[in-house]
């Protein structure tokens, strides 16, 4: 009886620990991390075995390419670097408005939705905590600097962070501005590898081959991750 009564204890124990972990915000988290992943893996199988096709698209079907792309990184179906590898290797440099494009309007798009239906409530959650809207205050002061490190990080979730920012209550401008300068870099780099492969599948299963390549991704993981830690520090130190 009381390893009955135990092992329901436990139970019960475990589903309330889950159910505090599993809350409707982390589950959002999960899945703007994970399904573009896996929407991207099956774009980069269409690529591999429908490359002769793809080559051969017109300015319009390129266009209308931009557009489906556009919708897919906004509401986290796509992720941009694979899509800046493949847009590389069949257009090379032409690739760099398009892909600024798909960039862009996916962060103004995510911005205008989630604040249509969210309507600051995430914000004056925050702000009810005195100490994390200290944080938050004190994290606006240098809101540009942390939007561009975020976004320069390779390691960081698109979607995921497009989201943050606007539930965070960060201005358009500064998220528009920020995107489009920690952009600049991946995107470039992207596209460079695309346009000197030689062979798609090699491409897409190594991306990072070369070592230049790796030395610039670590770069940037490195001045990401040294800008965000010194925007926090002296946003908690004040």
């Amino acid at each position: 009886m009381n390893s009955y009564t135990n092992a329901t204890v436990a139970r019960m124990f475990m589903t309330t620990k889950l159910r505090q972990i599993l809350t409707g915000p982390a589950l959002l988290g999960i899945l703007l991390s994970a399904l573009p992943v896996l929407m991207s893996s099956y774009i980069t199988y269409y690529a591999v075995m429908h490359e002769s096709q793809i080559a051969a698209f017109t300015a319009s079907q390129w266009a209308l390419a931009t557009v489906v792309c556009s919708l897919g990184c906004a509401f986290a179906l796509m992720l941009p670097t694979p899509l800046a590898l493949i847009f590389g290797y069949f257009l090379s440099w032409n690739a760099v408005l398009p892909l600024f494009i798909i960039n862009m309007a996916a962060i103004l798009l995510v911005n205008l939705v989630v604040r249509r239906l969210d309507h600051d409530r995430v914000r004056r959650m925050i702000e009810q905590n005195p100490k994390a809207a200290r944080v938050l205050e004190r994290i606006r002061e240098r809101e540009l600097q942390f939007i561009f490190f975020a976004k320069l990080s390779p390691a960081l979730p698109f979607s995921l962070t497009n989201m943050v920012f606007s539930l965070s209550g960060a201005s358009l401008r500064n998220i528009l501005l920020g995107g489009f300068l920690g952009m600049v870099p991946r995107t470039l780099l992207a596209i460079w590898t695309g346009a000197e492969a030689h062979h798609i599948r090699t491409l897409l299963d190594n991306p990072n081959e070369g070592s230049h390549t790796q030395i610039i991704v670590i770069v940037l993981l490195v001045v990401s991750m040294a800008g965000l830690i010194s925007v926090l520090s002296k946003a908690m130190a004040k």
